[in-house]
């Protein structure tokens, strides 16, 4: 330590706490990590004279930025008073939560606030966090088109910043840990050290966890602007995460802008670390400014309310035929569903019933290979989007979809079909009917919403039997009382009816039997998932793997998958060939020279375009590490004396069926498959 500061000139902080000591934790690994790379390979040579190049080489550039620009400049409208409003809170590190009605502008309100705090100087950088992979795919395209704006033309290295996923790891070199192999060669990881990243909040979450290299994420984001949207969702377990988060990034000065349409009375006060009786208005800014105890509260402006007609529907094949008609008629229907086996179902179903008309359909959801995702992604929001409204008119369309359609995605539909679920989730779902005014819809459109819901009675009674997978997905009691709730509910008014609809959805009340029965079922299990929480944010035991760990509670492990159509190995040569499911192939070398590690980078991140999160009882069977030698310098194959999960590989047949490279059936338990239509299913056989 004397040596180092004797180098540099410098003298080392002194440690004040244990989130400084953290944060300094998370610098010395990084700067180990870096250490470790390319440029220092020559011991020969002047290791001072490589430094720079290292650090740009990692991905740690200074962001230059356009002085002064106003609202107008970066997104070419002007900002509406509720944007604004929070633009002129959030100029002082602190926490500034926006709670305003879907559709209003928030993404764009936040990032003016950003740009505004980082261009001053008090603050280095942005880091964009949303709830799934899918949402903060499509963010990261309006976050580029933001950066284009406020990045100086000649700022060094200005396209680096324009960079997304995988692109991100062909470029940069991060030393060991973070090369193709290491445990940091995963792009979620890494963008949490870029100046500018989005990506989900499960990253952000680990830098408040006792995981391995959680202080490398909480260096990661100190002295950003840390915006976490559409926060309403979370359980138990993952919201005393977040509590201890947002927390934490209060200490260090970092300011946090949090986005929702739909939070509670009690989820904002905790978001805010305070106590208060009374709810506030809404729309609402709170702004908590560093160093004050109390937030102010503003109410930005009167909104026009969009009149929103709900029906409550017992019989899905009463659905089906509307869905079918409305979109034969030329509407953009939306159809959500809970689970995504749900999902896949009903895109079956509405595609076989389609088949031979001019109807098109999809199908959205989290368990496709990234590849597929990404290009599923690009095509449904960009027919189902704001702009290019000439596809609209092309035909009828039904989007079949899970969760990944109610967040952060500017999709707008003229006929919303949903499967009952919470209140919050309720409403962000009718917000993408109707989204914007401008579009022209088809002849006989209403802003229509049909909800497929259950009697309460036999709910009440037997929740199980009447919401079927929904009530493994979401606490039964809160599902009975949104039922109360919508059930009688023939129109609504937005953004007028959301703060009531909230409350009455969680207000306490007397309740029967059954349902104080479920209420303290829930009741246990929100304790029980805040003892599991916060034995993972205590810093007194052992540090967990961040493989197996999770910012989400679930009963079940997730694993990664690599899927292929063939793999072939040339001992002689030291290589393996492998087919991808789009038909490209790969020479995969066994190893690599110095001079050939951009080439390593580039095939591991094609590699990893391949994968898929699924959970571990439905994955094929487990391959023998030593079956899986030829990928270790392509993947971090997970460490077993640590109980980390392994990488699993399976090979795709033409029928879409998986087996075990080389081997029989990948799975002993479920018939597994794969298709590019359907995604990843797996049934009992």
């Amino acid at each position: 330590m004397e040596m180092l500061g004797k180098s540099f000139d410098e003298r080392f902080p002194l440690i004040r706490n244990f989130l400084q000591a953290r944060v300094l934790a998370g610098l010395t690994s990084v700067a180990d990590w870096i250490g470790s790379g390319s440029a220092f390979d020559n011991p020969e040579a002047s290791w001072k004279d490589r430094i720079v190049s290292a650090v740009d080489a990692a991905g740690f550039i200074s962001p230059k930025l356009i002085q002064g620009l106003s609202f107008r400049d970066i997104f070419d409208f002007e900002a509406r008073r509720t944007q604004q409003s929070l633009i002129e809170q959030a100029s002082l590190s602190g926490t500034y939560i926006l709670e305003a009605p879907m559709g209003i502008g928030k993404t764009e309100a936040a990032l003016y606030a950003a740009y505004s705090i980082v261009s001053s100087g008090q603050a280095t950088g942005i880091y964009f966090a949303l709830p799934t992979q899918l949402t903060s795919n499509r963010i990261h395209l309006r976050v580029n088109q933001f950066l284009e704006r406020v990045l100086e033309p000649h700022s060094l290295h200005r396209e680096a910043f324009l960079l997304h996923g995988n692109a991100r790891l062909k470029e940069f070199e991060l030393g060991q840990d973070g090369a193709p192999g290491g445990a940091w060669f995963n792009t979620a990881k890494r963008g949490l050290l870029a100046p500018f990243a989005v990506g989900t909040i499960d990253q952000a979450l680990m830098a408040a966890m006792n995981v391995k290299h959680g202080f490398v994420r909480t260096f990661g984001l100190a002295g950003k602007v840390v915006i976490l949207d559409e926060v309403h969702a979370y359980d138990a377990y993952t919201g005393t995460i977040l509590d201890r988060l947002v927390d934490e990034l209060r200490q260090l000065h970092c300011t946090i802008i949090i986005l929702s349409a739909t939070l509670t009375h009690e989820r904002r006060c905790r978001l805010l670390g305070i106590n208060k009786n009374t709810a506030a208005p809404y729309p609402v800014i709170s702004a908590l400014p560093s160093g004050k105890l109390e937030p102010i509260e503003i109410v930005p402006e009167s909104l026009d309310e969009k009149t929103v007609s709900i029906r409550s529907i017992l019989d899905v094949e009463v659905a089906y035929e509307a869905a079918l008609d409305r979109a034969d008629a030329g509407q953009q229907v939306l159809w959500i569903e809970n689970t995504v086996a749900e999902a896949q179902q009903a895109y079956k179903i509405l595609a076989a019933r389609s088949d031979g008309t001019e109807i098109e359909c999809g199908l959205l959801h989290s368990r496709f290979i990234h590849a597929d995702r990404e290009a599923l992604e690009e095509y449904w929001v960009t027919r189902y989007g704001a702009k290019d409204s000439a596809f609209r008119g092309e035909r009828g369309r039904i989007l079949v979809g899970t969760q990944v359609l109610e967040q952060s995605l500017d999709i707008d539909a003229d006929f919303l079909v949903t499967r009952l679920c919470p209140t919050d989730m309720l409403l962000q779902r009718i917000g993408r009917l109707w989204r914007h005014d401008f579009h022209q819809r088809p002849a006989g459109a209403t802003c229509e919403t049909w909800l497929i819901s259950a009697v309460f009675d036999k709910a009440e009674q037997d929740p199980d039997n009447a919401f079927g997978k929904t009530a493994k997905v979401y606490s039964p009691y809160v599902l009975l009382r949104t039922l109360q709730v919508w059930s009688c509910l023939e129109k609504l008014s937005l953004p007028g009816d959301i703060r009531g609809l909230l409350e009455r959805t969680y207000e306490p009340r007397a309740e029967s039997e059954a349902m104080s029965k479920l209420k303290a079922d829930l009741q246990n299990r929100k304790d029980t998932l805040e003892r599991f929480a916060l034995q993972g944010v205590s810093m007194n035991l052992g540090a967990k793997p961040d493989t197996t760990v999770s910012t989400r509670y679930s009963d079940i492990d997730s694993i990664e998958l690599l899927l292929l159509k063939t793999v072939s190995h040339d001992h002689v040569a030291g290589a393996t060939t492998v087919v991808l499911l789009d038909g490209r192939s790969l020479h995969l070398p066994w190893q690599f020279t110095a001079d050939s590690k951009t080439e390593q980078r580039k095939l591991a991140a094609i590699l990893a375009t391949q994968t898929i999160q699924i959970a571990e009882y439905a994955a094929p069977d487990v391959l023998g590490r030593n079956m899986l030698s030829w990928l270790k310098p392509y993947f971090y194959l997970g460490d077993p004396s640590r109980s980390e999960s392994i990488l699993r590989v399976a090979i795709v047949g033409d029928d879409g069926r998986l087996k075990l490279p080389g081997m029989g059936r990948a799975s002993e338990s479920y018939e597994l498959s794969y298709n590019s239509r359907l995604g990843y299913q797996y049934v009992k056989p």
